[in-house]
């Protein structure tokens, strides 16, 4: 598939071990989707890739990227199949959080298989009974994406009162739990596009949880949990609200990028109804510039966002939480942006691009599912990024969505 003359491909190690797989996702991308997983050549391809070890610690085999390269190899990725980048960029994003645990997790996890996957969700959909040593966790979660590759889960639980409902006062927990301790359920992702995530639903009945196998969401939110294992680094350092949003947001841009090529070349030899080249039509000319420029833009902006943060952190000065609900605000955009972006050319694509044998109706799909994760709610993001803006103290209500 031809790439938008608007993107570099050219920039990272990441990006350019993408690259040398790209074939491989093109050609499994259907598959992937028509067994509602990923494939195994797909799973194959993005451990090839290493595309997993990019926000992994070094002592583990990680690469310990730039965020931006992370960014930009999951782009890379989606432009060729959606469901494999969107997997690259939320499972990719856990090598991160495991770091800031403590360091017997990091050997449980990777220390006989650096390649293991961990999914999620962290939507806090589970209650968790403090007991002695740790919790015991019940709950059932939606949205597990590349559950059935991985071997761990990190789960969003709340802390209970004893009788399996959240404590007066909780405290909202990301814990993780081996996979013999959970429960797939295997019907439960039946979608219209991302099919091949396989995000499916997993349940967990009264698991026990070591405590040094959690930790609290605002620790992470905050950028401190790292600090409480002794890690240093710039990477870690990154609030999740920074860092988590860049996998999900980078996968929609990869796949709007992946639209536009197939566009282009779709159009390219395309005669309409009437006879007419509508490599020759102005009005179609017109809506690809548009739609390119509104692709790239998002592209920048988001890129831009956690570039600009990393740098902020590595020079030594904390992120505001102004600074943090503009790059929320403008993750968010980027996504609707590009997406929209998708819409006007797909419109003016013809009857024949609806057709299942054409792989620009997936883009479609794709990107359309990719904009309905909670990540992409603008509502209460851009509320408290136009009171932030404003200079006035954030509501309580509102700092959690920043």
């Amino acid at each position: 598939m031809p790439t938008p003359a608007s993107t570099d491909t050219a920039g990272s190690d990441a990006v350019r071990r993408v690259e040398k797989v790209a074939d491989e996702f093109e050609a499994a991308a259907e598959e992937t989707e028509r067994l509602g997983r990923l494939s195994d050549r797909s799973v194959q391809a993005i451990k090839d890739a290493g595309l997993m070890r990019l926000l992994a610690p070094e002592e583990h085999g990680g690469y310990q990227v730039h965020p931006r390269e992370f960014g930009e190899a999951v782009m890379a990725t989606a432009r060729r199949c959606g469901a494999s980048g969107w997997v690259a960029g939320v499972v990719g994003v856990h090598p991160w959080e495991i770091a800031m645990l403590d360091p017997r997790v990091g050997e449980e996890v990777w220390g006989q298989n650096q390649d293991t996957w961990v999914s999620s969700p962290y939507t806090p959909s589970g209650i968790a009974e403090p007991v002695d040593g740790g919790y015991v966790v019940t709950g059932h979660w939606q949205f597990s994406s590349g559950t059935d590759h991985a071997d761990w889960v990190f789960l969003g639980a709340l802390t209970g009162d004893g009788s399996g409902r959240p404590a007066a006062s909780p405290t909202y927990l990301h814990v993780l739990i081996p996979r013999q301790d959970y429960e797939i359920l295997q019907d439960s992702w039946n979608v219209i596009g991302l099919q091949g995530t396989g995000s499916k639903d997993v349940v967990v009945k009264n698991a026990f949880v070591p405590a040094y196998r959690t930790v609290s969401h605002l620790d992470v939110a905050q950028g401190i949990a790292a600090e409480r294992v002794g890690r240093t680094g710039t990477l870690f350092r990154l609030p999740f609200a920074v860092l988590f949003p860049l996998g999900i947001t980078s996968a929609v841009v990869g796949i709007a990028e992946g639209a536009l090529g197939q566009h282009l070349a779709y159009q390219r030899n395309r005669v309409n109804a009437a006879g007419g080249r509508m490599k020759d039509d102005p009005y179609s000319l017109y809506a690809i510039s548009e739609a390119a420029a509104d692709i790239a833009a998002s592209r920048s902006q988001l890129l831009d966002g956690v570039t600009g943060a990393y740098a902020q952190l590595e020079a030594g000065h904390p992120i505001t939480t102004k600074q943090a609900g503009q790059i929320r605000r403008n993750q968010i955009r980027c996504a609707w942006r590009a997406v929209n972006a998708v819409d006007e050319i797909f419109a003016r694509s013809g009857g024949n691009a609806g057709r299942r044998d054409n792989p620009l109706q997936r883009f479609w799909r794709d990107a359309h599912m990719g904009l309905q994760h909670f990540i992409h709610m603008p509502g209460p993001v851009y509320h408290a990024g136009a009171v932030l803006e404003m200079g006035v103290d954030l509501p309580d209500h509102l700092r959690g969505v920043i």
